[in-house]
């Protein structure tokens, strides 16, 4: 089962002041359990992550660390082994909300789906979304404290993945530490389904794959890189049209790194058209194209279709968007140019 939205984009035919200090949560209720006996031989953050699965285990394993947990009435450790029967006493402590207090901000929202534990939202390109360095202030995340107050006290306001500030698309938000625990989990093991509508530099002759790790810049800091250092990438892409001079592309993550699409584009030649980051500037095109790709003034990235389960009812869910305006007239003009060669 699937709950789509209307009006799905058919590919070919596109008819600030520092932060405060942050405010707490009131502290879950303490928590009093028995290990099993089939648990006999586990670690206690493993045997405790099947017992409490609405936490993180690494939110178990600090609550560990802080001596948060009682195991038959004492302090443990993360790696202590159970064998069955014993008593476990845990006082959460309070769980901060954003790691800063920022404000509420009346910013629209696009919201595509929204229920108790849920909501998707289409971003548009050029809002950030989560404060930082100069951003601090009309982001995402403000937006999404003034449309759902009580956001406030999740973590990063429910935010699990981002999109870049000027890439557009669909992104979920988590409403309830349920939801956000169950998405990151879902983005962990890799089955959030995450589809992008990319237009490139070059005219790509096949599909294929990136398999290619991606880490922070050895040099220039603010920028990602292929390096042996960095996390497991992989992107799948596939043509969706070809351009004098460019091509459009899906690409499918399997994972969920900074700058993932637009690292991997990169690497293999073909980087976004309009990307000012990664080299996306129309070198190596005739000049009507390169005269398009120049006035189109961000990355040309979309992230046109998201597939989840639902944290609640353990459906399949499945949202799709078509392009913004800005991209359906690069691509209009585009095939204008083609048209007017043939």
């Amino acid at each position: 089962m699937t709950d789509s939205v209307n009006n799905k984009s058919t590919f070919g035919h596109y008819n600030v002041k520092p932060p405060q200090q942050a405010h707490d949560e009131q502290a879950p209720a303490a928590i009093n359990l028995t290990i099993p006996t089939e648990y006999a031989g586990q670690r206690l953050d493993q045997a405790l992550a099947k017992l409490l699965p609405q936490w993180s285990r690494s939110r178990l394993q600090t609550w560990i660390s802080e001596n948060h947990v009682l195991l038959d009435g004492r302090n443990t450790t993360i790696k202590q082994k159970v064998w069955g029967n014993e008593s476990v006493h845990i006082n959460p402590p309070e769980i901060p909300g954003c790691e800063t207090v920022h404000q509420p901000e009346v910013i629209g929202l696009d919201v595509i789906f929204e229920d108790e534990s849920l909501i998707v939202i289409n971003k548009p390109a050029g809002l950030v979304t989560h404060p930082g360095n100069g951003n601090w202030q009309g982001t995402l995340l403000n937006a999404l404290l003034h449309h759902a107050p009580q956001l406030h006290h999740i973590p990063r306001a429910g935010i699990v993945h981002r999109l870049d500030k000027d890439t557009s698309g669909l992104l979920v938000v988590a409403k309830t530490l349920e939801a956000q625990t169950s998405l990151v989990r879902q983005l962990q093991q890799r089955s959030v389904k995450r589809q992008y509508i990319a237009l490139v530099i070059g005219e790509v002759v096949q599909s294929g794959t990136v398999d290619a790790a991606i880490g922070r810049h050895p040099i220039h800091r603010t920028k990602m890189a292929i390096t042996d250092k960095g996390k497991p990438a992989r992107t799948h892409y596939r043509i969706l049209e070809s351009f004098r001079g460019c091509t459009l592309l899906e690409c499918r993550l399997e994972t969920g790194r900074t700058h993932q699409i637009r690292v991997h584009m990169h690497a293999i030649g073909h980087p976004l058209a309009g990307d000012p980051v990664y080299g996306g500037k129309a070198q190596k095109v005739d000049c009507k194209t390169a005269d398009i790709l120049h006035r189109f003034t961000r990355q040309a990235l979309h992230a046109w279709k998201l597939g989840l389960i639902h944290p609640r009812s353990e459906l399949p869910l499945e949202w799709e968007i078509p392009s913004p305006d800005d991209m359906k007239v690069l691509l209009q003009q585009l095939r204008q140019l083609n048209h007017t060669n043939l």
